[in-house]
């Protein structure tokens, strides 16, 4: 359904502010786009209601609370029967903060933050390779996220 809306230049003014600060109020998206507060309430429910905004989310600094290690898993799977199941139990995991399923060599494609290389072993090791349906799995560990940010709508 949210793929047949239209966002209007309204729509992409508020999305604009809350994807800059997710905080800001409603009564100051509206002093900024020149409409009223209740009309910003009602695009954003609206917004909501069709999908295409699913909540705001806290952008945390990892490392500053101690998760100084964060790491890509791409996993092979024993074949492409097994990718709900496997999902499933990765996301009963709580170091995993995000699963893709996709093209190329991977079936499944995560994104893992721990403590220390020790935490991401034992992850792997006692989490992870525990999987039914995984054949086997690679390790990318990032030394510095560069950039992290929304897209522009255009």
């Amino acid at each position: 359904m949210a793929r047949n809306y239209e966002l209007d230049d309204t729509d992409r003014k508020i999305l604009a502010l809350l994807i800059e600060d997710a905080k800001i109020p409603y009564t100051e998206i509206a002093r900024k786009v020149h409409v009223s507060g209740g009309t910003v309430h009602v695009r954003m429910a609206r917004l909501e209601e069709l999908g295409i905004v699913k909540g705001a989310t806290l952008k945390l600094d990892y490392q500053k609370l101690g998760y100084g290690v964060s790491a890509f898993l791409g996993i092979y799977l024993l074949k492409s029967s097994v990718y709900a199941s496997v999902v499933e139990q990765l996301r009963e995991i709580p170091e995993v903060v995000s699963i893709h399923f996709t093209t190329g060599a991977y079936g499944v494609f995560a994104r893992l933050v721990c403590r220390d290389t020790q935490h991401l072993r034992d992850v792997l090791h006692d989490k992870v390779q525990l999987i039914e349906g995984i054949e086997r799995t690679e390790t990318l560990i990032s030394l510095e996220e560069a950039m992290n940010r929304a897209i522009q709508l255009q």
